[in-house]
Order: C-alpha cells, then structure tokens, then sequence
C-alpha cells in the first residue's frame, strides 16, 4: 500500500519548485492533488520572486496525472484568506475532503536590514509568514470537523539562524516555525498534526537564478556554476551541493504519512547536516 493512499493533498505555491515536487511525491504515494497557486502575480516581480507561470502550473497538473492520480488548480493568492478558503471549497467539493495540506508558497529577496524598502518587508511577511497562517486557517475547521488531518509548513534553515542581507525572509521564517509550533498546540486536541521543513540549499527557480549566482558569488555578474562548490560549503554530507526538491518532498510524504503518526511540533532540518557546521565569518570586519 502506498503511503498517502485514497489521501487528498492540498500543496501551496504548487506550480514549480518546491512546490512541485511535492505534489508529484504526494501523487505518486496515492494522493490526489489540489495545487494552488498565484501562476499570474499581482503587486510582486515574477523574476526578482522565482514565481511560475499558469504554464508551471498547468504541467505540474500533468505530471500529477501521469502518476495516476487527479490534480485540481486553484488559483489563489495566499495574501488573501478569502481566495485559499475558496481554494479548500473547491478541493472538499472535487474530491469530499483534504487530509493535508503543505504550506510550501514563498519568496526570496536579499538586501542588507537598513536598506529593506517598506514593501519588500511587507510582502515578504506577507507570502511567507502571513500566507501560511492563511493556508492553516482555511485548512483547519474541515479538518477540525473530520478530527484528523496533517500540516505542513515550509521554513529554512534560516528559520534556525541567522544570514547576511536576509533580515525579512529570516524573520519570516523564524516566525513560520513559531506559528507551527502554536497551531500543533492548538490542534493537536482535535487529532491533527502540524509540523515544519527546514530546507537546506535547494536548487529551484527561486535560487538558481541571477540574483542567486551574484550572492553566491559575493557581488554583480555571478554564473549559475558557482552553485555546485559553494552548495558543498553550505552542507556537511559528501557531494552535497545545492540538492534537488524531492528531498524535500519525500520528508513531506514522511510526516504527512502515518509513519510520523506520532510526530506533531517538532521541525526537521531537511539540510544535508548544514546546521551541524561552526561555519565561519565571510566578511569579518578590521
């Protein structure tokens, strides 16, 4: 029997990346898919952001199917509550019910703290932190209803540390984990796990462009082959570099399975032992 067997699976940010892989994780462990996803931003820059297209979206729903199983889209935008309530509606009335979601959407800016424009801060709170309280709060009454359910949260390993010109996804991920660590609290009376994803360096869309190779590069005019030995220094694992998504996804079928039937609360550093390292400073002052 396949892990998520007969299990309906709703994923945020579903067209590409993360996302993506895991839905074809959820699909191919015998869940159908409600993929949900903005595939056409509004107020925010597609290629500043790594965001995907309708196309991603649609092929992510193609994919699912060539696994056998049924994907629904939903296009939301997990700024709104509104539009991720109607997302679950849809999915509950496609299918008659959501076992668990993934709270996966989010986006990526770098700029040093003091040079952070209200907006950038705004709507990097507003994806990240705000986005997957949304996704639990439209999620939670179906599931308090069934008394059962799984959730996912994604965070980062900077939601356990601290990094150079990342003070607004920091904060937002630092505070992912803390609203997971709340919402396992709250509804663990009603039978329902809620747990977080701490990706190390992962090669997506939303890394693995410019903006990505200039920062691992230490300034302007970075190639995309500064990834592979600057993703062996960021993890501690022989011939770990940046690392596909599925390694993500297969630790979201784990906790959304009845094999982590017991785990609620708790993050899991998805990093190829990067937290394990002293580390040490790129840019010492003199």
């Amino acid at each position: 029997m396949k892990l998520l067997e007969n299990q309906v699976v709703l994923v945020t940010g579903g067209g590409r990346g993360q996302g993506r892989a895991h839905a074809l994780a959820s699909a191919r462990e015998g869940a159908d898919v409600v993929l949900v996803d903005l595939a056409s931003p509004a107020g925010l820059d597609s290629v500043s952001y790594g965001l995907g297209t309708s196309e991603d979206l649609d092929e992510t729903a193609k994919l699912v199917e060539k696994e056998g199983q049924h994907a629904l889209i939903a296009i939301a935008d997990v700024r709104e509550q509104s539009e991720l309530d109607a997302a679950v509606t849809a999915g509950i009335k496609e299918f008659g019910h959501i076992d668990a979601l993934i709270a996966n959407a989010g986006i990526w800016t770098l700029a040093p703290v003091w040079e952070l424009s209200e907006a950038q801060w705004t709507q990097m709170i507003s994806v990240n932190l705000t986005g997957a309280w949304h996704a639990i709060k439209a999620v939670a009454p179906h599931m308090i209803e069934r008394q059962r359910g799984s959730i996912v949260v994604t965070s980062s390993v900077a939601g356990l540390e601290a990094g150079h010109d990342n003070a607004h996804y920091t904060a937002s991920k630092h505070g992912v984990i803390g609203l997971m660590r709340s919402a396992a609290l709250d509804l663990a009376r009603h039978g329902i796990r809620c747990n977080a994803i701490s990706p190390g360096a992962i090669d997506t869309p939303m890394t693995n462009n410019q903006q990505g190779w200039d920062m691992l590069s230490g300034g302007p005019g970075g190639q995309s082959d500064v990834m592979k030995a600057t993703g062996l220094h960021f993890h501690a694992l022989k011939g770990a570099s940046f690392m596909p998504p599925d390694v993500i996804a297969d630790a979201g079928v784990f906790l959304n399975s009845y094999l982590a039937r017991a785990v609620t609360g708790v993050v899991l550093p998805v990093d190829a032992g990067h937290m394990l390292l002293v580390g040490y400073n790129h840019e010492p002052a003199s």
